[in-house]
């Protein structure tokens, strides 16, 4: 196995990663709230009443986050190299896992695993082992 040299980014994915931990802290102590994304979202989709404000400023900071980077940065188009009908089945396929898994990588792997729970801690290893058998499957296996 080699490296790619060019693509590989620690310092972006070191500031990433703060930022989130930073932004998952900040959630939970200010608002008492699990930083889910798939959490936030179903709680806009079916909303309790007072409840909808700070997630509709979540994911407002979700979607302009990229932008904001882009123009501090020399950040490069991602290259998606699948069609549009790959793309809708995996959306689908995540969607239901996030459903089954009652959570998504973020409320589970960065949140929970952060608080030692257990079911947590068994959805981020199942995250990461289908991950890691996608890949390889298509990597290696299909033609």
């Amino acid at each position: 196995m080699t490296l790619d040299w060019a693509h590989f980014t620690p310092w972006t994915a070191l500031g990433g990663g703060l930022i989130i931990g930073l932004a998952a802290a900040a959630l939970i102590l200010g608002v008492g709230r699990i930083l889910g994304a798939a959490g936030i979202v179903g709680g806009v989709v079916d909303p309790r009443p007072g409840d909808v404000g700070w997630r509709l400023w979540l994911i407002a900071g979700l979607l302009l986050a990229p932008g904001a980077f882009a123009l501090f940065s020399a950040a490069r188009t991602p290259l998606i190299e699948t069609s549009w009908p790959t793309l809708i089945v995996a959306g689908l396929l995540v969607g239901f896992g996030t459903r089954f898994g009652s959570g998504c990588t973020s409320g589970h792997g960065v949140c929970g695993v952060a608080r030692l729970s257990p079911r947590s801690l068994v959805a981020t290893a199942l995250f990461m082992a289908s991950g890691f058998a996608t890949v390889f499957v298509v990597r290696h296996l299909l033609p």
